[in-house]
């Protein structure tokens, strides 16, 4: 195939965004991107019973925020559209009789109900269908007469089927185990066997991604491509995405999409970064990849055959290495909406995104992170407790007590100050610096970790609020 390359990302408007269909949309994106060519978009929308309103935005959102930005599609148009299959229907209608008359399709009048009586997947029992014995002129007659019908593939060859894959190699499917199934159903709309095989065609698709699942289906798009005379794209199919060794990732078992992994604080650069790496292997120890990184190194030949089990604990991991990369305006940015939901107290917002930036794996750690600065929270004086520190609550109060005038004294209240008068104070008491920095961050949020240490908290909350909290610890001791 000597033309340009050009892949597409062919999802149907089911609800959000599945982290394996993004996935595919990625790998289609990388394939076309690394070789020049064209990433198209386009909207299967044939099955309207599963239609989602409102689907096909969250698809257009989606790409949009991973960067991912097609070249021709339902929006931005395309001397190929329309590119919404239900604004295709005569097309499909088209070609399904001219493939009646090429012998690769038939009429069938048999109800649903009489097909599926003669099918017995688990016996391996196929449809056969009486209706592929009558003559063509009887069943157009039938046809004209108004007698309900659809289109069957008919497959005509023996042997088997032989084609190539870019992650499995060399395919061989006796065609004795394909089914004639219906190509254009009794309202016109295709099934997708066969219209993803016209459209991809017509618009000059070179490249198709897709899962494994469909490997044993891809003799019967070939054969659509011979019946009509037509070369067949190069095919990659790829392994499922994993939520462990027996269940697939699935949107409709409750797994998390895109948009669930976001709401969650997940930055959308991080997911598009680790789900590249649920099945392709750079080579190298590389694991941190830019899109554009992606676009230069991304090869389908290094396509593992193999699942991948999503890890949301590495995804983690890598999502706290993007959020401590991030500049620190980006991530405070970022962190604003987090501080609206949670504080109403004015506090110095962006030297907690200082503190917060290097401790955060995620934006949804920052809710469970500030929750003490609205109101201290309730706690026991055992919480003063602290074998490695010397620490109890006679310490506390003591050192509670000898810290409260050093801090009033302080006229600049940053963390660098701070640090420097408590440390003098642990030194003119004779103490180490943890005897008096821990009782501090105790008795200033009442949590046993937080953000940040003593003295960065005290910044944060402000001099007024810290010392009334420090009063209040040294009541309660």
């Amino acid at each position: 195939m000597n033309m340009k390359t050009r892949t597409r990302f062919a999802p149907s408007p089911t609800g959000y965004m599945h982290i394996g269909n993004l996935r595919t949309a990625l790998y289609e994106y990388l394939i076309a991107k690394s070789q020049g060519g064209d990433f198209v978009l386009r909207i299967e929308d044939t099955d309207q019973k599963r239609y989602v309103e409102g689907a096909t935005d969250i698809i257009y959102a989606t790409l949009k925020r991973v960067g991912m930005n097609w070249d021709e599609g339902p929006d931005v148009g395309g001397e190929y559209g329309p590119y919404i299959q239900s604004e295709r229907k005569p097309l499909y209608a088209e070609y399904a009789h001219k493939l009646v008359e090429l012998g690769g399709a038939h009429y069938c009048f048999c109800s649903k109900v009489e097909a599926d009586d003669q099918k017995d997947e688990e016996q391996n029992i196929k449809f056969q269908d009486p209706c592929k014995l009558l003559s063509l002129e009887e069943a157009k007659g039938r046809v004209a007469a108004g007698e309900p019908f659809v289109i069957r593939q008919s497959i005509h060859k023996k042997g088997k089927s032989k084609y190539h894959d870019e992650v499995y190699g060399d395919i061989e499917i006796d065609y004795d185990d394909l089914d004639e199934g219906v190509l254009l159903k009794s309202d016109g709309m295709p099934t997708y066997n066969f219209a993803n095989v016209v459209d991809d065609h017509l618009m000059n698709i070179t490249h198709v991604v897709r899962g494994n699942e469909y490997i044993s289906s891809t003799p019967k798009y070939n054969l659509i491509y011979e019946d009509f005379g037509w070369e067949h794209p190069h095919y990659v199919h790829v392994p499922p995405v994993m939520k462990d060794a027996q269940h697939k990732l699935s949107k409709r078992n409750g797994d998390a999409s895109f948009q669930d992994l976001v709401g969650k604080g997940y930055l959308p650069e991080a997911i598009l970064n680790y789900i590249a790496l649920l099945g392709w292997n750079p080579g190298t120890e590389q694991e941190i990849f830019s899109l554009d990184e992606l676009k230069k190194v991304f090869s389908a030949e290094r396509l593992n055959k193999s699942p991948a089990i999503f890890d949301i604990t590495k995804l983690t991991w890598m999502n706290g290495c993007y959020i401590r990369a991030l500049p620190a305006d980006e991530f405070h940015k970022l962190a604003l909406p987090y501080y609206e939901k949670a504080l109403t107290r004015k506090v110095d917002l962006l030297f907690l995104s200082q503190v917060l930036q290097p401790r955060v794996e995620t934006l949804g750690d920052i809710l469970p992170q500030v929750d003490f600065i609205e109101n201290v929270l309730d706690f026991s004086n055992d919480l003063y407790s602290n074998k490695k520190m010397k620490t109890d609550a006679s310490v506390a109060k003591n050192t509670l007590n000898a810290a409260r005038p050093v801090l009033e004294a302080v006229t600049d209240w940053s963390n660098e100050s701070l640090f420097n008068e408590l440390k003098a104070l642990a030194e003119k008491l004779g103490v180490k610096n943890g005897q008096i920095l821990f009782p501090l961050r105790i008795a200033l949020s009442g949590k046993e970790t937080t953000p940040g240490g003593a003295t960065e908290i005290a910044v944060v909350l402000g001099k007024e609020e810290t010392l009334r909290r420090i009063d209040e610890a040294v009541a309660k001791l």
